[in-house]
């Protein structure tokens, strides 16, 4: 055998196995993109109620969340069906290069009207990356092996959210909030470098034009997506609790760093996603979503109790379980359900549900809390309600599947 037919072989050789592998090198960049852009924009969070309380807005907490929230599922039936017709990369290009110009305007405001006109557009890349990320993951993955990569996917995900509290709130004691802003623009561009190069999975993108930014009704959502929307919608009430009430709430307990607490429910939401993923596929999704409503209805009601640090830690433990187990479940369900052709717009159906099930829990909570400690314990659970509801969902679902198996 020549050198030439020799060396064609074994590339050949390699080809193949790289098909074969259920988990690739575009795979692994894509989550570590995904690690950098949810670092990006978490580190910043914690310390957001207390930079509008000093310009003056500490009665408009609620807003702080609800309104990131609101682009972004406003923004979502753009990007879904940008996904299935431009391509997946572009869309996350986007969704990435606003947050990194974002990060930059932060501690150039001095307004009220600035900042929330900031969180307006903030709010936009969110709703761009994650919805061409699981896009591109259910492009690439098996259809046996989805709840596992969607939770090796989470993992990285919840790592970004587990360190960037954290890091963001260290950055802000030991140097000043303005290095915070600018560490997560730089978080953002690097998760921009890392998507370039990349192979786009959609077959036959098409070249941008107006036609695509043109919503018409049909598109708007995709109804194989209603089931995981509605639990998506109740599930991430809380979430939207936690976020806006959590920072005073751990300043009260008596913890410096407001970013801990956020930290502590990511780590446990970490170690559950592949577990949880793997779970789903054989077990079925709704049985692990049912345990996880469960986990975070009883979370909300021990974080609302607690009476030391102790106690505030182990309801974070238990509502980063749940997450850890709902998030990768709900999107390998979504998967399951929605075509092939509009799998975008199925993914963004999703997404604008959790928009509005977090925008509705700040803003809920904001009112309930009025900044008044004494309102925590209620604040809370008020968070476990729609969970409740997420609950008598799914059983009703698994007791109607079981009938027809029956027949």
């Amino acid at each position: 055998m020549n050198p030439t037919t020799l060396h064609g072989c074994w590339v050949n050789f390699f080809i193949t196995v790289e098909k074969q592998k259920t988990y690739t090198l575009q795979f692994w960049l894509l989550c570590f993109s995904s690690y950098l852009f949810f670092a990006s924009f978490n580190m910043i969070i914690p310390e957001l109620p207390g930079y509008l309380t000093r310009l003056g807005g500490e009665e408009y907490k609620g807003l702080i969340i609800s309104l990131f929230t609101l682009t972004a599922g406003l923004s979502r039936p753009f990007s879904g069906k940008l996904t299935d017709k431009v391509g997946r990369i572009p869309v996350m290009v986007f969704g990435s290069g606003v947050c990194f110009i974002i990060g930059f305007l932060y501690p150039m405001i001095s307004s009220i009207t600035g900042f929330f006109l900031l969180r307006l557009f903030h709010g936009f890349s969110t709703g761009f990356k994650p919805t061409g990320t699981v896009a591109y993951i259910a492009d690439i993955v098996p259809a046996n092996r989805r709840g596992e990569a969607m939770g090796y996917s989470g993992v990285f995900g919840t790592i970004g959210m587990a360190s960037g509290p954290a890091l963001g709130g260290q950055i802000a004691i030991s140097y000043s909030l303005d290095a915070m802003f600018y560490t997560s623009s730089a978080f953002a561009i690097l998760s921009v470098l890392i998507l370039i190069g990349m192979k786009e999975t959609l077959p036959k993108p098409e070249r941008f034009s107006l036609e695509h930014v043109k919503i018409k009704r049909n598109e708007i959502f995709d109804p194989s997506a209603i089931p995981p929307s509605i639990v998506m919608l109740l599930t991430l009430f809380p979430f939207g609790v936690i976020l806006t009430v959590m920072p005073d709430y751990s300043e009260y307990m008596g913890l410096e760093n407001k970013g801990i607490i956020f930290t502590v429910f990511t780590l446990t939401s970490l170690c559950m996603r592949v577990f949880a993923g793997r779970a789903s596929d054989r077990y079925g999704r709704e049985k692990i979503l049912l345990a996880a409503a469960v986990l975070n209805a009883t979370s909300m009601l021990i974080i609302g109790f607690s009476t030391s640090v102790a106690m505030l830690v182990v309801g974070s433990v238990f509502y980063g379980a749940g997450v850890g187990m709902n998030s990768p479940t709900l999107f390998a369900w979504t998967t399951d359900l929605s075509d092939e052709k509009t799998r975008g717009r199925a993914f963004a159906t999703v997404f604008i549900a959790l928009e509005l099930g977090i925008m509705a829990g700040a803003l809920f909570s904001g009112w309930i809390y009025d900044n008044n400690a004494e309102n925590f314990p209620v604040t809370f659970v008020s968070g476990a309600f729609l969970t409740i509801v997420a609950i008598i969902y799914l059983v009703g679902r698994i007791r109607k599947k079981r009938l027809m198996m029956a027949k």
